[in-house]
């Protein structure tokens, strides 16, 4: 899979900030042990099976250590790898090899993770029509890189953010008043912005009440599969239908049978492993 929509301004103040965290004022074991005329050559190597993400953020990392490092990339994002794949090989200054190769690779392990267990959910949804959604249960700061890992994995956005979609749920319809009245007041408050307007529910009774509100989607939760099947049928193809609470790789094609159009993880974000990923260099030139 190739994946779209490379966040580069957010990368890039990502890569600077981790770059002062790691490097501060020097990398002296790489100072006082390196030559400063000595060339290398580095094999960025996958150690597991995944899904490759991350690269150009890495090759961010070494350009922004040493503008004479060259990064040739041997994959692109959203592509399979296997244990021993060389995903990328970094040519130039040893030195400055050195001092990105930890950051690089975090970028690279992190984004890698996340797109593998996206694709994992992915392919247990094989031959349903529903869609692996993302949540808000991001990486502080991360939030436009990992969604862009969880597109690489096969899945979907849900919101940016706060700004770009309005989801009613529980907290905001005990202290609106209830569902017609949280809707309502959505509805009035909105004026020319055109956004998606979606409602969690908890009971089907809660669904009637969403459904007559006239809301574009609604967001089943904690419900159990059977439950879902039943508010399916009751939803009848008016709305968008998404599940979230409680999914499990072992459970979300029992969601997916029963019917939805989306199903929200936030597992994918807040709970993926890091792919391991080495680095192997040798002097060259």
């Amino acid at each position: 899979m190739v994946c779209e929509g490379f966040p580069y301004q957010e990368a890039l103040r990502l890569v600077g900030l981790a770059l002062r965290e790691d490097v501060g004022p020097g990398d002296w074991t790489t100072l006082w042990t390196v030559p400063t005329e000595l060339r290398a050559e580095g094999a960025i190597s996958a150690e597991e099976e995944g899904v490759i993400c991350g690269l150009r953020v890495a090759e961010m990392v070494f350009r922004k250590v040493d503008p004479g490092l060259s990064f040739s990339p041997r994959f692109r994002d959203g592509e399979r790898v296997r244990p021993g794949d060389v995903v990328a090989v970094v040519e130039g200054p040893a030195r400055g090899m050195l001092t990105a190769e930890r950051t690089a690779l975090n970028f690279l392990g992190r984004l890698s993770g996340i797109a593998t267990l996206t694709a994992r959910y992915v392919e247990a949804l094989r031959g349903t029509k529903a869609r692996v959604l993302d949540t808000r249960k991001t990486t502080p700061g991360w939030r436009a890189l990992e969604k862009y890992a969880v597109r690489c994995g096969g899945g979907e956005n849900h919101r940016m953010g706060l700004y770009d979609m309005v989801l009613i749920k529980d907290n905001h319809i005990a202290l609106a008043g209830g569902i017609a009245e949280a809707v309502r007041r959505v509805r009035e408050s909105m004026g020319s912005r055109k956004l998606k307007v979606e409602v969690e529910v908890r009971t089907l009774k809660e669904l009637e009440e969403a459904l007559a509100s006239g809301v574009d989607r609604v967001l089943l939760d904690n419900m159990s599969p059977e439950e879902v099947r039943e508010a399916v049928g009751l939803v009848r193809g008016k709305v968008e239908v998404e599940a979230s609470g409680g999914i499990t790789l072992e459970n979300i094609g029992r969601y997916a049978e029963a019917g939805v159009d989306y199903i929200s993880v936030g597992a994918i974000t807040h709970s993926a492993r890091s792919l391991n990923i080495s680095m192997d260099l040798r002097p060259s030139g």
